[in-house]
């Protein structure tokens, strides 16, 4: 798909957004699922699978102020097989668990006692992990809790799958140069039209591609 291409679809697919559009939601979903289920902590991690690693994108109770853009190995620790098995998990007790990497944990600066954790999939694709960390005042997470959190996970999983659309458009469009810049916008502002109106408005979108084509390939 050439550069134009990807900004057409990026715009149709309504991509073209800015990122804080997106951050408040996913901060809302780890704020919420701690709440309703009693917990210490609760985090949104992304899968880079180019770094092979999990960045906390969401954070809320214990080190929410200093995780935000923590990186860990994508297939360590029990977010990192959930990630990779694409199963969510429950442990009870973390030091009981093969999966458990203290040494991760602890460099967090928060090590839980039992959690739960859910993969974050669009479509066929894993995005990250959903996790809810300790509950002081429960003592174990319960089966109708994990399906409940799993609802949580798919409203993540949408909201970071935009963030991350949102990031490749802006990616192309910093490589793009000015007209392809001019030619994003314009069909930004066009893609509310429906109708005749926006046909009219696509082959516009076009005509201006082929336009600036030549010149791209002769730079």
């Amino acid at each position: 798909m050439t550069a134009p291409e990807e900004l057409r679809a990026a715009v149709a697919a309504g991509a073209l957004v800015a990122e804080d559009a997106h951050r408040p939601l996913l901060q809302a979903i780890v704020e919420v699922a701690r709440a309703i289920l009693g917990a210490r902590a609760s985090s949104i991690m992304l899968l880079d699978e180019a770094a092979g690693e999990l960045v906390f994108e969401a954070v809320t109770g214990e080190g929410e102020d200093e995780l935000v853009g923590r990186r860990l190995p994508a297939t360590t620790g029990i977010a990192g097989w959930v990630a990779q098995s694409r199963q969510p998990l429950i442990v009870e007790d973390v030091t009981q668990d093969p999966r458990f990497d203290a040494e991760a944990a602890r460099s967090t600066g928060y090590v839980p006692d039992g959690l739960m954790a859910v993969p974050l999939i669009h479509g066929d694709t894993v995005l990250g992990v959903l996790n809810v960390l300790d509950r002081p005042q429960r003592s174990r997470f319960s089966l109708a809790e994990m399906d409940l959190l799993e609802l949580f996970a798919a409203q993540a999983a949408t909201a970071l799958h935009l963030l991350l659309q949102a990031r490749r458009v802006q990616s192309v469009l910093a490589g793009a140069g000015d007209d392809l810049v001019a030619v994003a916008r314009l069909a930004a502002a066009l893609e509310g039209l429906d109708g005749a109106r926006r046909d009219t408005a696509t082959r516009l979108i076009a005509a201006l591609e082929d336009l600036l084509r030549p010149a791209r390939e002769a730079l």
